[in-house]
């Protein structure tokens, strides 16, 4: 890696403190898993979707969700495909892998805002896991009509086998099974968003573990985190970080590492690719 003395400082000051810290909190959005390579634009996008992008004149893979399908079997044709990419597809994922063997040893909690759930497909615990905005392998009642979840992988799978000219077959259009509501996917994107019962135990577990942790050593390692909503991890961790002069908050973003001056001589900002730091580290150890 050609970096400069600054980051690569600052590198190194980071596998210290891992090295040292008590515990470790870890908080990741999209652009984690865009260093893992699970990108909705570009290649990755035109690859996957050329039929669709033909027909419909789809930009990226976040954008198609909102499109203005005209039938439900045009959009499931879609968001299946999109759910078996980003979800149950077979993926490397190495960022993920190397932030696992860094942290394995240590007390670790990880939330996260992406939906495609790498953490838990790359072998981080169910118990250190708490991922707030949903999951792609999960539908519930569009209503909804009663707080529950339902793995949707058998039909997803089903949909895409079966598709043809961005079109399923009618019998797969998923509608509930208590009101005949239509399902849809348990992603936050409205007051509809369904918190079932895993979802408020990872949240209790979370919870318990900042807590625990509050007062002393601990690490604040932010990865990936934009500003669609900084209320969820960014912002907590400043929070955290200016409560505990015993803290240290972490940010690896590239071109977007960032920390307020009242917390500068608690932060470490490393302006550089995640799964390239993370590399060094795991090979530094």
């Amino acid at each position: 890696m050609k970096y400069t003395n600054n980051i690569f400082q600052q590198i190194n000051k980071l596998k210290r403190v891992l090295e040292t810290s008590d515990a470790i909190v870890i908080g990741a959005g999209a652009g984690f898993s865009a260093s893992a390579g699970l990108i909705y634009s570009g290649e990755r996008f035109q690859k996957n979707f050329a039929d669709f992008i033909k027909k419909y004149g789809l930009k990226d893979m976040y954008s198609s969700v909102f499109y203005p399908y005209k039938s439900v079997e045009e959009f499931w044709a879609y968001m299946s495909r999109h759910i078996m990419l980003n979800r149950y597809e077979a993926i490397e994922a190495k960022p993920y892998h190397d932030l696992l063997d860094i942290v394995k040893n240590k007390e670790y909690f990880v939330i996260s805002t992406n939906a495609d759930h790498c953490f838990s497909r790359t072998g981080f615990s169910k118990q250190r896991l708490f991922c707030t905005q949903g999951n792609y392998g999960l539908w519930q009642c569009s209503i909804p009509c009663h707080k529950k979840t339902y793995n949707n992988k058998k039909i997803v799978l089903r949909m895409v086998a079966e598709q043809k000219e961005c079109f399923i077959p009618s019998i797969l259009v998923p509608y509930c099974l208590q009101c005949n509501s239509p399902m849809v996917m348990n992603l936050r994107i409205d007051g509809a968003f369904v918190q079932d019962q895993d979802w408020f135990e990872a949240q209790a577990c979370y919870t318990d573990f900042v807590s625990k942790y509050s007062k002393i050593s601990v690490l604040y390692l932010e990865l990936g985190v934009g500003y669609n909503t900084p209320s969820i991890i960014k912002y907590p961790f400043w929070q955290y970080t200016l409560k505990n002069k015993k803290a240290i908050y972490a940010c690896i973003n590239l071109d977007d590492a960032y920390a307020p001056e009242e917390i500068a001589s608690q932060s470490i900002c490393i302006d550089a690719d995640i799964g390239e730091v993370l590399a060094f580290i795991k090979k530094s150890g």
